[in-house]
């Protein structure tokens, strides 16, 4: 079929292979991890991102965001990881935007240094201060945007004109605007990265991770990746194949939300600060505006009263450590995903005690504004 146009339409056709035997309309599920060698094009292995279950949902997912090719990897961690270790070698330089997710911070500040690779955390949004820390041995510019867990917004398209103009490859985390929000590539973006736990598998339920950029870097990445093993079985494929059908809808019911509630939020007496680049005071909200067509389902506040107090008050909204499910989720990021860097790291960050990152699910808006509501009034 003609590659579908619109995202919706992709979210549910796009790189899906119907039951040639049953005339089922689901992909079928392939759990072999042996096949035939013999009068084969291509010989078939998981490890080498290449069975069918593995290529339908990759093409699937590089349709969204505009690519010639992705893989999918058993965490996000593992598609990073592999993207960064494809790239850079021995005695090269990476410039890292440093307000990133926790995990990607932790893994650049332990790992890149044992094997030679120099790094700049650049503490700044501003693609002056990227050009700055650009040396002779630089390779590549790193970020993410919106970032975790300040939703803080970088000109993405600045950051890709200064690294075509220094031969530079860029990647980008886009996992807390998803395809459906933002498609980087059309930006000038080299790779974009996806955590595919949160809302490409959307249901809480799935541990993967998607690389996406052009057939060249593919190659590259896939050359580390099979040394790596970080592939996606065959049934996870599925289910993700399966979840990104939904995708479209889940995510636009929450931007709607998200929106509401960050609304009521910035209002309430007992919240200090609210984080959400769909607020028009949000500092970066034109840039947003320019490069985002959703404002996504997450937002982050700082609450005056005890953190841990509110979160357990809490009926409708489960406190976890993930995000980007179909029910809504609330995490203090100082005690999850940022834990784990020090606390001068967190202060310089903008990470205190008192704020929360909320995953807003698909829920009634107004459900969820009267949990919150309840909750910060101290009710039970």
């Amino acid at each position: 079929m003609n590659q579908p146009t619109s995202k919706a339409t992709a979210c549910v056709h796009a790189g899906s292979k119907a039951d040639t035997m049953t005339k089922g309309v689901n992909t079928p599920v392939f759990t072999s991890t042996a096949y035939d060698y013999l009068d084969v094009d291509v010989h078939a292995y998981p490890r080498y991102f290449n069975t069918i279950n593995q290529q339908v949902v990759s093409d699937k997912i590089a349709a969204l965001e505009k690519g010639e090719k992705a893989m999918v990897f058993s965490s996000g961690m593992a598609a990073i990881t592999t993207a960064l270790f494809s790239i850079l070698k021995t005695g090269d330089h990476a410039i890292f935007q440093n307000d990133l997710y926790g995990g990607t911070h932790h893994a650049i500040t332990n790992e890149l240094n044992r094997f030679g690779i120099e790094f700049t955390l650049v503490n700044s949004l501003s693609a002056s201060d990227f050009e700055k820390a650009i040396q002779p041995n630089t390779k590549l510019i790193y970020i993410e945007t919106p970032s975790n867990p300040l939703l803080k917004i970088i000109d993405i398209r600045a950051i890709s004109t200064l690294a075509k103009a220094n031969n530079l490859i860029t990647l980008i985390d886009n996992t807390f605007a998803s395809p459906i929000n933002q498609n980087p590539i059309e930006l000038g973006i080299d790779i974009v990265l996806h955590s595919g736990t949160k809302y490409l598998g959307g249901h809480s339920d799935l541990c993967c991770g998607a690389i996406i950029s052009s057939e060249e870097l593919m190659q590259k990445a896939w050359s580390s990746a099979i040394h790596f093993g970080g592939n996606l079985d065959a049934q996870s494929c599925y289910l993700l194949e399966r979840s990104i059908k939904t995708l479209s809808l889940r995510v636009k019911q929450q931007n709607l939300n998200a929106h509401a509630i960050s609304k009521f939020l910035e209002g309430h007496s007992e919240i200090s600060n609210v984080y959400y680049p769909g607020l028009s005071t949000h500092p970066q909200h034109d840039l947003a505006t320019s490069q985002m067509s959703g404002y996504g389902g997450m937002l982050s506040f700082e609450v005056k009263i005890d953190p841990d107090a509110f979160v357990k008050r809490l009926k409708l909204i489960a406190p976890a450590m993930s995000l980007g499910g179909v029910e809504s989720t609330i995490t203090s990021p100082a005690q999850t995903s940022h834990s784990k860097i020090s606390d001068e790291e967190k202060e310089k960050a903008g990470i205190s005690n008192h704020l929360l990152r909320l995953s807003v699910g698909i829920e009634e808006a107004d459900d969820l504004i009267n949990d919150l509501n309840l909750a910060l009034h101290g009710n039970t």
